[in-house]
C-alpha cells in the first residue's frame, strides 16, 4: 500500500430533521422523528426513529443502518479477500441481527450483532478457505473495528 493510503479519510453526511408539524418539540407529541440522511451526489436516505419511539416504519431507524455498515463493510472486504485468494463468488446476501439493551435512564446500547451472510462460490473454489476468510473480514473491516459490542459472524457456504 502507498502512504497515500495510510493518511487519514473524512467522511461528511447531512442529517436534517423534517419532522417539525408547526409545533416544533413543544410536547413528545407533537414532533414526527422523521429525518433525511444526504451525502454530496448520493440520494437521500429517508430515516426515523423506531415506531416504539414514535418513528415511522416505513423509514430506516439509526440501529438498522448501524447494522446495514457492519454488514456491508464485512461484505466489501470479504469480497476483496476472495478476489484476492481465488475463491469466486458469484451470490452474498446477509440477514444480520441486533440486540439491543435499553438501561435504567431510558438510553441503551447494543450488546451484539451477529452477522450471517449466505455466500455462494463457484464450483472449484475452495470452501474451508471462503469460510474462513470471514475471519480476517471481521479483522478488517473498520465498522466492527469501530463498535464496542461484540460483532460474530455465522456464514454458510455454498457451491454452485
Amino acid at each position: 500500500m502507498s502512504k497515500a493510503t495510510h493518511k487519514p479519510h473524512h467522511f461528511k453526511v447531512s442529517v436534517r430533521w423534517t419532522g417539525n408539524t408547526g409545533e416544533g418539540t413543544s410536547a413528545y407529541t407533537a414532533y414526527q422523528r422523521a429525518h433525511e440522511i444526504k451525502a454530496e451526489g448520493k440520494p437521500v436516505i429517508l430515516a426515523s426513529s423506531e415506531p416504539v419511539y414514535r418513528g415511522d416504519a416505513a423509514r430506516y431507524n439509526p440501529e438498522e443502518l448501524l447494522m446495514a455498515s457492519l454488514s456491508g463493510c464485512h461484505m466489501l472486504w470479504y469480497l476483496h479477500l476472495c478476489a484476492d485468494a481465488g475463491v469466486v463468488v458469484t451470490a452474498y446476501e446477509d440477514q444480520p441481527e441486533g440486540t439491543m439493551r435499553i438501561t435504567d435512564d431510558g438510553g441503551g446500547h447494543f450488546t451484539e450483532v451477529v452477522l450471517k451472510p449466505s455466500v455462494t462460490i463457484k464450483e472449484g473454489s475452495d470452501p474451508g478457505l471462503a469460510r474462513s476468510l470471514h475471519e480476517r473480514a471481521h479483522r478488517l473491516c473498520f465498522i466492527a473495528s469501530s463498535v464496542n459490542f461484540d460483532v460474530r459472524n455465522e456464514p454458510t457456504i455454498k457451491v454452485e
